[in-house]
């Protein structure tokens, strides 16, 4: 069961980020002019410090955070972002010297990787292949666990158990799993003795298992659990990918925080392996002369093939540059960068949704990104075919009573205020606090006065057409770092858009998935 609820890069982000909005909220209340700034950049780091402390690969963290957990990254995130996820990874590998897993600094997973000729140029069209396969695997991977969400979604008794029996729905599918993969069971034929660290460091291992099996004499350990029941490597590695398929998608559905990306890795890292021992053999059998093809290093295609089929799933690059700083194998940086591009390439075509995103989706989230890899033409829906209820508004000449009601009816920080209620002409904006103060002022003097007597109305800067998109109305208020837009058509207000109403639009449209 290590394989599948390991405790690793998703349930680090979780922690890290929860850790990152209190932080966040500890700023607003000793910096409250900065709580913008404090709230994007706190969560954009604590996700590049949960990959770096778990992994301890600072560069891949701060990558992961850009290309998964903002859908804006701007670049004064740059600083703190490296900042942190270096001293988290520092941490990291600093407590696993003294704890004496470790003499010095350096890679989780080191390899002994051949650095004189690390691969042939011929090689390089088999890296390809390679990622052209992880990414066809992971659409069909992608494609059942969409299903499998979908189907528990939609089947009342998987509702039910997952609503109200969530204890004896998590005990049977882990007990099930576990049954399965028992070392003594069919588990023998899946290395399941290993852990999922040994896993990984097997899979990664520079021999030829080829060879190995065929001279028992001289079998290394790495390849010992694979071929332990007596079957051929290629055999084992098969039925291990076969069988991973439906298990990893069987145990997405438990309602408990576990590890996803480990997991994903490993069963890239087989693939590679798969292929790269199949072409050792295919050498081997058909006699092929001379040392390029005698020195292939299945681990090369191993480390490859990991980055490529994660990369693929979760429609990343950063998987690529996580293998190199996980190993500091950086000689195979190229054949797997290649691999990854090519494996991301078929992943994404068709507007298929990544991992996160199916789960952002199924999970009615309200995420824009996730929206538009699943229907790309929801985004581009106008404005002002979703505007709600016309929000509050204040003419010029407003008096107390009128103020009064729109303090009451409102909980917006920006009230619009127009010529009149007839020509709905947009003048501007008035801030909440210089309401409160002008009924303070009112009631103090006993005087009837007009709003724009003693209030200041601000222009506003920017305004939104109703056929702007949703898409562009995101953009603008992540960019302009803005509350609230007003939607205007010839000068004539229509509405405003606000974190809360984009929040509720997505909602609806994500209904139409």
């Amino acid at each position: 069961m290590d394989f599948y609820i390991s405790v690793h890069q998703g349930p680090f982000v979780h922690l890290s980020t929860m850790l990152g909005a209190y932080l966040s909220k500890l700023c607003t209340l000793l910096q409250a002019n900065k709580m913008e700034k404090a709230d994007d950049e706190m969560l954009v780091v604590a996700a590049a410090v949960g990959v770096a402390s778990c992994f301890g690969a600072p560069i891949s963290g701060v990558l992961f955070s850009v290309e998964v957990m903002s859908s804006h990254f701007a670049l004064r995130h740059y600083c703190p972002c490296f900042f942190s996820a270096a001293c988290g990874a520092l941490t990291f590998r600093l407590l696993s010297v003294w704890s004496g897993d470790g003499e010095t600094l350096q890679a989780l997973f080191k390899t002994n990787f051949p650095t004189a000729v690390p691969f042939y140029p011929l090689e390089i069209l088999l890296f390809a292949f390679l990622g052209l396969l992880c990414g066809a695997v992971s659409c069909c991977y992608l494609f059942c666990h969409r299903l499998i969400l979908r189907f528990t979604k939609t089947n009342t008794v998987f509702i039910k158990m997952l609503t109200s029996e969530k204890g004896l729905y998590s005990g049977m599918v882990v007990f099930f799993l576990a049954s399965l993969t028992f070392p003594y069971s069919a588990g023998q034929f899946m290395a399941s003795k290993y852990t999922m660290k040994q896993l990984l460091t097997s899979l990664l291992d520079n021999g030829q298992w080829n060879s190995q099996f065929r001279n028992a004499s001289v079998q290394a350990e790495p390849s010992l659990a694979w071929s332990s029941s007596g079957i051929p490597v290629y055999l084992s590695l098969t039925f291990f990918l076969l069988m991973k398929m439906w298990m990893l998608v069987l145990a997405c559905t438990l309602p408990l925080p576990a590890g996803y990306f480990m997991p994903v890795f490993v069963y890239g890292a087989a693939i590679g392996r798969l292929l790269g021992e199949g072409v050792v053999y295919v050498s081997s059998a058909e006699g092929t002369s001379g040392q390029q093809w005698a020195s292939i290093n299945p681990g090369g295609y191993a480390l490859a093939g990991a980055a490529a089929f994660s990369g693929a799933v979760t429609h990343t690059l950063s998987p690529a540059l996580l293998a190199v700083e996980l190993t500091g194998q950086f000689s195979h940086a190229v054949p797997i960068l290649l691999a990854t591009l090519l494996a991301n390439a078929l992943a994404r075509s068709g507007h298929r949704p990544s991992f996160y995103d199916a789960l952002s989706i199924s999970k009615r989230l309200p995420h824009l990104p996730s929206l538009r890899k699943a229907n790309p033409r929801l985004p581009s829906t106008a404005v002002g075919q979703v505007l709600g209820v016309k929000s509050v508004q204040l003419q010029k000449a407003a008096g107390p009573a009128e103020v009064q009601h729109a303090v009451n009816s409102s909980t917006d920080t920006q009230i619009p205020v127009v010529e009149s209620h007839e020509s709905q002409v947009l003048l501007g904006f008035v801030l909440r606090p210089e309401l409160l103060m002008f009924l303070h002022h009112c009631k103090a003097e006993s005087l009837e006065k007009h709003l724009d007597e003693v209030c200041c109305i601000h222009p506003t800067s920017v305004l939104l057409s109703p056929h702007n998109t949703i898409q562009e109305a995101v953009s603008v208020l992540t960019l302009v770092g803005a509350q609230t837009l007003f939607v205007a058509d010839r000068g004539r207000l229509l509405g405003l858009i606000t974190w809360p109403e984009i929040k509720r639009i997505l909602e609806d449209l994500a209904k139409e998935i």
